[in-house]
């Protein structure tokens, strides 16, 4: 049994890995989280007295929070991000990295005086920009198209630097599109779920050509547990995909959530194109199966299936957070 501090505890996919690690393993579970735009403790809701969770509200900037959270600790995985793309194109990418890149030195340079047995950063697939190879290995080039991006990347090759430099036992995981329960209404799956059960139209980015490897959050979580189980020596230095091998383009999601629905195609709606739109992504599947014994194991159409049914069951959770971001721009 292992203490493992989950930075980020109250976003989407720290949240399901929270939940994932109190369900499926003995392990303890720290968890910290400044609770910013992206940090809901409502996610937490059903697990947050548990017996085996401990929540700290702190910051990955702050070395005081971060030595308050180390405590006791043998495994960090640091998911903590701000990560809304379109929010680091309109406002620029300061806030993006202060948490992104200098939040994740502070948690290096912290365990360089304490040590632990393991740190998983959690990368991003947005690192690669378009694919260029088909699928992406993780030794495709870096070529981040946002701000967002821009930043995973710095705090992606900053950890690694860490390990060429100080030995320190760094496993950089990089997860391509998430989705699933607890998901921000801004992410595109959430967003056409919502428009579609409140009969609004579903804003597709350009012709809605743009694909990706899109991962059920559940799988992601089971991914990063198997990195914080097998042999530290198969995966220390190591850099790892976490996908499916399988894409699907954003106008083929709007369509299976309409027709899932029962909604009319009519709903659908193309707005201009994101600048540094990515065109296509998917994930290359060999070293996690190598290194972690890992495989997808949520097929697209089940998981869509899962997560429409959850959007639907919890409208207090989604009213409650797109109110309180309709709050905030009034502000």
């Amino acid at each position: 049994m292992k203490r493992i501090l989950v930075t980020g505890g109250a976003g989407f996919i720290s949240s399901n890995m929270i939940r994932y690690l109190l369900e499926h393993t003995q392990h303890q579970v720290v968890t910290m989280d400044a609770l910013t735009y992206a940090g809901n403790l409502e996610n937490l809701d059903d697990v947050i007295s548990h017996d085996r969770l401990r929540f700290i509200r702190g910051d990955i900037r702050d070395i005081h929070d971060v030595a308050e959270a180390l405590d006791g600790v043998d495994v960090i995985v640091n998911a903590a991000a701000e990560s809304h793309v379109s929010k680091s194109i309109e406002q620029g990418g300061a806030e993006f990295v202060t948490t992104n890149v200098v939040g994740t030195q502070v948690l290096l340079d912290a365990i360089r005086e304490r040590p632990v047995e393991r740190f998983i950063l959690i990368s991003s697939s947005e690192v690669y920009g378009t694919a260029e190879s088909d699928p992406m290995s993780e030794d495709h080039p870096l070529n981040p198209r946002s701000p967002y991006a821009g930043t995973k990347a710095g705090g992606d090759r900053l950890a690694y630097s860490y390990w060429c430099t100080y030995d320190l036992p760094i496993t950089v995981i990089r997860p391509f599109n998430n989705y699933g329960p607890y998901q921000h209404p801004e992410k595109v799956i959430p967003r056409f779920i919502i428009q579609a059960l409140t009969d609004q139209p579903l804003t597709i980015h350009g012709n809605g050509q743009a694909s990706r490897d899109w991962l059920h959050v559940f799988d992601t979580a089971e991914a990063i547990t198997q990195a914080c189980e097998v042999p530290l020596e198969q995966i220390k230095g190591e850099t790892i995909n976490v996908a499916t091998g399988v894409d699907e383009s954003v106008e083929q999601i709007a369509d299976m959530i309409l027709e899932l629905l029962g909604k009319p195609a009519s709903l659908k709606a193309n707005i201009d194109d994101r600048p540094g739109q990515v065109d296509r992504h998917i994930g290359s599947t060999d070293r996690a199966e190598q290194l972690l014994g890992w495989t997808s194991k949520i097929a697209f159409a089940d998981g869509l299936e899962r997560t429409i049914a959850w959007y639907r069951n919890h409208p207090e959770w989604w009213q409650k957070v797109l109110a309180a971001e309709q709050t905030a721009q009034t502000v």
